[in-house]
């Protein structure tokens, strides 16, 4: 009887062993496939990584383009300005003289006049920007929506 019990007992406990062994090997294999998962998203980490890098040195160029085309812009426009101011005293200074009217024919007047005028409603106008520069911008990329803040820059990514 005692011989039984142990071949009966032996009998479950090998079953158990075989059992407890299959469970090992699922655990293992998980673990594999876990690993395996793991490696491809520290894989895929890194390639976004690298991108995100790549795409911020492109921002940081892009913003200091822009800064170096609007100080651009204001050189240029404040250079327009001056030479609207001379153009304006020129044409003024020959309206005014009796001998330029003189020098002057009829057609060279009218043309001066008509000159004269519209200098005269610019010059009088608030400074005024480049507006082909923005119309022709404005259905794209309105200048409105850039952002020139720098402070993202400097944020410290750990």
């Amino acid at each position: 009887e005692q011989g039984l019990q142990l071949l009966e007992l032996g009998g479950s406990v090998e079953e158990d062993c075989i059992r407890i062994a299959r469970c090992f090997e699922a655990t293992r294999q998980r673990c594999c496939r876990l690993e395996q998962d793991g490696r491809r998203a520290r894989e895929q980490l890194a390639r976004v990584e690298a991108e995100r890098a790549a795409l911020e040195v492109k921002l940081k160029h892009a913003r200091n383009q822009v800064e170096v085309e609007m100080k651009k812009r204001h050189r240029a426009e404040a250079e327009l300005e001056k030479q609207e101011r001379k153009l304006q005293l020129v044409l003024e200074l020959l309206m005014r003289e009796p001998w330029g009217n003189e020098a002057l024919s009829r057609e060279q007047c009218s043309v001066l006049s008509a000159l004269a005028g519209q200098r005269l409603g610019a010059a009088l106008a608030p400074i005024r920007r480049s507006s082909a520069v923005d119309e022709s911008c404005q259905s794209l990329l309105s200048h409105s929506d850039i952002s020139y803040d720098r402070t993202e820059d400097d944020v410290v990514r750990s």
